[in-house]
Formats: structure tokens, C-alpha cells, sequence
């Protein structure tokens, strides 16, 4: 047991935990969980507000057995749930395996990432959890329950998306397919009334698409990161819609060295070495920045793109980058991109909250009546008890929610906030 309060990778949330532990095996987590009054699991840290904290007991679940189990047969693999995408990524590639999509930043853990619905980008790509095909937790009694896509009365599609909710996760079974190479091109200076006139061309270029922008310029960068077994791997020309084809390696934020960033240049490489914008051997060891995140119907896109172009003498002085990236549909109950192919709006903000709240707060403003949902695990201004009002089967979460757990023990106050009437 950990006797620090532990921070979240940005160091804006010092979690208030009475009992912190790091489990070295399942069934050493199944007792914390039955012995505790309340309880939480940690990942990495990599979400900026309250969904993990607790005042009862904290869970890390990078000390459990290490577990990445391929099933030819049904083209999965079985993840403990500590583990980080990139670790997963590399013994993947290593046996001809791969995932079809991947995060900006490969070292967020894999029941992380999926519980907050985190994604990568493509007019096609789901976001992660969507590749979930059963998961393994430990509910509040101790007891270990599996779910699983091919069950229907299981109810899946609700328990991926959960806020960790539910239960503990001890196990992930994640779609697989045959390992694959992507090349990477950067086109800089696409000014943005080129954005918004031509964003279903520029978001349809490659298989993932990333738009940086700082919503004041019109020196946008646009990263393409092409699929050589599916797509030209070339560039688009020197020019194109007015963009420039970058002869260097660029980083996302102006100014900051690429030696991070994924090979560009039109390099191919390995799937999990492209998909992200950072190396899978970079480990940041801390954040200094705040993140925000709004995903709307991609139909609203273009009215999303001008209204932030109003806003961008607010947002740009206290802006790192911005990035515009899309999500095709789920069926996952709580994923914002639930039955509607999205655009994702991502704001990586200066680590000044002070400074930063009051645009996110101007930003949502704008973009909360196009139909915008916020990412589960980043900053928000919106009161946490409207949040639920915006998806259609949260009423139907709300019920799974008291069949796993009917006495709260693995809610916090972020979850009860976001559902008030739980009881």
C-alpha cells in the first residue's frame, strides 16, 4: 500500500484516496474490493478531472500479471487491463497482429482508455472501446463477472463505456487483424476557410486524418497518416488545396522539436509506430497543460469550424494546439459518438485553469447547442447532472449500474454527479 497521494499525469488532480494499493494478482484485488467501502481503479493518469478519485480506496492495476492471449480463431487478443497500449502494440506487430486504430498517445492503459471512450481519428475508425469484445471485472461482492459481445443479455455495448462504474477491470478481449504498414505525410499552411469548405475531402484523404489548428491562423497542419495495403502511400502533391507538403519532421505544437513525433515524410512503417503522433518508446513523465474535448455530429462540422474561428482572439493565447479529428459510429451506450459518425474538437490548453476554464466555458457555449458531448475524461465547464440528458440510453446505463452495484460502492462523486437521481 502507497503512502503518497498520487497525481494524475497533468499534476492538476491530487486524488484524495484514504488507502491506495497495487495488487499483484486478481485475487488480491477481489479482496480489497469486497473489504472496501468504496472503491476505484487508477490507469495512467492521462484524464484530466475527478473520474477516477475516491475518498475510500485507489486501485492501481499495472502490479497484475502481465496477460496478452491471442485467439487466432476468433481474431482477438486478451489484455490485463494495466496494460498500456504501446506495450500491447509492440507484441502485437511482433506476431503479425494489429489493432485498427490507436490513441495521439500510445502510453494510456487499455481498460483506460476504452471506460472514457478515448479514440483515435477516421471518417472509419470507431473509437477504441468499440473493438472490446468482452471484459472480465470484479464486482462490489469480490466476485468475478464476464461479459461478452456475442451474449445479448450480457449488455455490453453498456458495460465498455462504463466511468468504472461496474467493476474493476481485470481483462480485456479486443478485436484483432493481420499487422499492416502506414506512412505518414504533414501538409502545413491549410488556411481555414479551405477547413471548412473542404473538411469531408480532407478527413476522407487518408485512413487517419489529424487537423492542428490554433483557430486564429491559417497556417493548419494537416497529418495523414495512409494505409499502404489499402491506399497510396504517396503524398497528395507539393500542393494541395492550397497546403504545402512539409519537407521535415514537424510536432503538433509550433516551435517544440519532433524528435517524439512518429516518422513523417512518407516513411512507411509499422501500424502502431504511425497511428499515434508520438513514439511508442517516448514516456512523458509529466504534462504541463490542461485538455479539453467536445464531440458533435460530423453534419455540424462546418458550423462548429466558424464559430471557433469567432472565438479564436480567445482561445489562441492560451492554446497549445488544437486538433480536429473524426470517429465513425458505435452502438456503445455511453460513447459521445453513439449512432453518429462525430467530429472531435480536442483543445490542449496552457496549464493555467484560471486563465483556461473561462474559454473552455466560452467554447462550449458555442458548440453545447450544435449537439457537442464532452470526452468522460477531460475538462468540462457543464454541470455535471446535464451530462446523462445528452445520450438516449443513459436511462438504461442508469439501470445496469444498480443491477451490478444497487449500494454505490464503486461510484464516486463524479459518477453520482453525473447521475443525481440514482439513489
Amino acid at each position: 500500500m502507497a503512502s503518497t497521494s498520487p497525481r494524475n499525469w497533468a499534476g492538476n488532480i491530487t486524488f484524495r484516496a484514504a488507502r491506495q494499493h497495487r495488487p499483484s494478482s486478481v485475487d488480491e484485488l477481489r479482496r480489497i474490493v469486497a473489504d472496501a467501502e468504496h472503491v476505484r481503479a487508477l490507469g495512467t493518469g492521462h484524464s484530466f478531472n475527478r473520474i477516477a478519485d475516491t475518498d475510500g480506496d485507489l486501485v492501481r492495476l499495472d502490479g497484475l500479471p502481465r496477460r496478452i492471449d491471442v485467439d487466432p480463431a476468433s481474431s482477438t487478443v486478451t489484455v490485463s487491463a494495466g496494460l498500456r497500449y504501446a506495450q500491447l502494440a509492440e507484441h502485437l506487430h511482433a506476431r503479425g497482429h494489429a489493432l485498427a486504430n490507436l490513441a495521439s498517445l500510445p502510453q494510456i492503459s487499455v481498460a483506460g482508455a476504452c471506460t472514457t471512450a478515448t479514440h483515435g481519428s477516421g471518417n472509419g475508425r470507431q473509437n477504441l472501446a468499440a473493438a472490446v469484445a468482452a471484459v472480465r471485472l470484479v464486482g462490489p461482492d469480490g466476485g468475478l463477472t464476464e461479459l461478452r459481445r456475442e451474449n445479448p443479455q450480457d449488455r455490453l455495448d453498456g458495460a465498455v463505456v462504463a466511468l468504472g462504474a461496474l467493476g474493476i477491470v481485470t481483462d480485456v478481449t479486443l478485436d484483432v487483424e493481420p499487422t499492416y504498414e502506414v506512412a505518414q505525410w504533414v501538409y502545413t499552411g491549410l488556411s481555414g476557410d479551405r477547413l471548412t469548405e473542404n473538411f469531408e475531402e480532407i478527413s476522407g484523404a487518408a485512413y487517419s486524418v489529424s487537423v492542428f489548428t490554433d483557430w486564429a491562423s491559417d497556417d493548419n497542419q494537416v497529418w495523414l497518416k495512409r494505409r499502404t495495403d489499402r491506399e497510396d502511400p504517396g503524398h497528395l502533391g507539393r500542393t494541395w488545396l492550397g497546403a504545402r507538403c512539409a519537407d521535415r519532421p514537424l510536432h503538433p505544437i509550433p516551435g517544440i522539436s519532433p524528435a517524439h513525433c512518429t516518422e513523417q515524410l512518407g516513411v512507411p512503417g509499422p501500424w502502431h509506430e504511425r497511428l499515434p503522433h508520438f513514439r511508442p518508446d517516448f514516456t512523458p513523465s509529466s504534462g504541463a497543460e490542461l485538455q479539453s474535448e467536445l464531440i458533435l455530429p460530423r453534419t455540424a462540422a462546418a458550423e462548429a469550424f466558424e464559430a471557433l474561428r469567432r472565438l479564436g482572439h480567445r482561445i489562441a493565447p492560451v492554446l497549445q494546439t488544437a486538433e480536429i479529428r473524426t470517429i465513425a459510429a458505435d452502438d456503445l451506450w455511453l460513447s459521445p459518438a453513439h449512432r453518429q459518425d462525430s467530429v472531435a474538437l480536442h483543445f490542449t490548453w496552457i496549464e493555467q485553469a484560471a486563465a483556461v476554464l473561462p474559454v473552455i466555458e466560452a467554447v462550449e457555449a458555442v458548440l453545447v447547442p450544435l449537439g457537442a458531448r464532452p470526452h468522460w475524461g477531460k475538462l468540462t465547464t457543464l454541470a455535471p447532472g446535464t451530462l446523462a440528458g445528452r445520450y438516449e440510453r443513459a436511462a438504461d446505463f442508469r439501470q445496469l449500474m444498480l443491477d451490478h452495484d444497487p449500494a454505490g460502492k464503486l461510484r464516486n462523486a463524479f459518477v453520482s454527479e453525473v447521475f443525481p437521481d440514482l439513489g
